[in-house]
């Protein structure tokens, strides 16, 4: 290990307390939120839709297979902390170039162990997502508390976006990425589909990305709450009908808030790589990779002219949307596959066909 164990407890906002070995130089803030991944979890670490949030794995053994900078999804871990069961401090595998411990110290973020879990999982599924500490086990009531008490981040896209714009690729279609959080995966799987992308800081104005002459505009994945977004989703209103428009995860909430439909805070949200999603224009079920708190509310689509594309097979909330008055579609999901299932190829496939003039 990088850091000396010593005894830590994650303490969540309605009293409870699970206990562990807590590594890590400093106290973790944040909404606790848990993922059912059983593999990919580098690529969840480095997920910069996780910003701020205190991640629990629900499976048992995290880092049996080290970590490699190949699978990192973004230009840093953005987790508040880390909570598992059992932290594999031996790993194997070919490509591992450094332990998850090693990772984690290097990332700054601090890791509770020996904790039950599925307990937690069950706490917040039966309550909902709750705001947490993970602190040193000896750390006062009075202080624990004083910590509960921070204030929710609001804004984490301003956080994670790109500081800068830049490009990727050489292909035929010329896209116009806002990165609200963007996984490299999503870049590098978007580009093999024959595009070359600019990527632009997420508060870039709409005529500064109409003046790239783009084929088609990409609403990026990414953290926190959509409404925080207003001047993003004013700017949105702005490109809707003037180039064909994909959207994926942050970026589907942001696209239905711009057409006039509602979003709302979801009990415990969707996060892991095995989510069953029924394709009702395809006429399939495909299992998708999720990370999202937030959802579209289906009953804010009265009057408006758009179609359920996609929708949740464990609770049937919208993970799709086609708008029927110009050409743009969206998908709650991470279809890149990074980490997860593939079989989502045909999404990448529908833009660059808008982008070619086909609906």
């Amino acid at each position: 290990m990088q850091t000396v164990a010593r005894k830590g407890k994650l303490v969540l906002k309605d009293g409870s307390v699970y206990e562990g070995e807590l590594y890590g130089k400093r106290n973790a803030v944040g909404e606790v939120v848990f993922t059912t991944g059983m593999s990919g979890y580098q690529e969840t670490l480095t997920d910069p839709s996780f910003c701020g949030q205190i991640v629990v794995m629900t499976y048992p053994l995290v880092g049996n297979y080290g970590t490699n900078d190949l699978f990192n999804q973004g230009r840093k871990s953005f987790f508040q902390g880390y909570v598992l069961s059992e932290l594999c401090d031996h790993p194997s595998n070919w490509r591992c170039e450094k332990t998850l411990e090693q990772f984690l110290d290097e990332q700054d973020v601090p890791v509770l162990t020996g904790v039950d879990t599925r307990a937690i999982t069950r706490k917040l599924r039966n309550y909902g997502v709750l705001q947490g500490v993970i602190v040193p086990a000896d750390m006062p009531q009075e202080e624990v508390e004083k910590l509960l008490a921070t204030p929710e981040v609001h804004d984490q896209v301003a956080t994670v976006t790109t500081p800068e714009i830049y490009t990727l690729g050489n292909g035929k279609y010329h896209v116009a990425v806002m990165d609200f959080g963007i996984k490299q995966n999503i870049l590098e799987y978007l580009a093999s589909f024959d595009c070359h992308l600019t990527v632009f800081p997420a508060y870039t104005t709409a005529e500064e990305i109409l003046a790239a002459q783009p084929d088609g505009i990409f609403l990026a994945n990414g953290p926190g709450d959509p409404k925080d977004l207003q001047p993003i989703i004013a700017e949105v209103k702005k490109l809707i009908g003037k180039k064909p428009i994909f959207g994926i995860c942050l970026g589907h909430q942001i696209l239905a808030l711009a057409n006039g439909a509602d979003t709302f805070k979801m009990k415990f949200g969707h996060r892991g790589v095995n989510h069953p999603v029924k394709d009702l224009v395809e006429n399939k079920v495909l299992i998708s990779s999720q990370n999202h708190g937030y959802a579209v509310d289906e009953k804010s689509l009265a009057g408006l002219n758009v179609e359920i594309t996609n929708i949740s097979l464990n609770d049937g909330t919208i993970e799709g949307l086609r708008y029927l008055d110009h050409p743009s579609f969206a998908v709650q999901y991470h279809p890149e596959a990074s980490p997860g299932p593939g079989g989502h190829e045909y999404l990448f496939k529908r833009f660059v066909k808008m982008m070619g003039g086909q609906n």
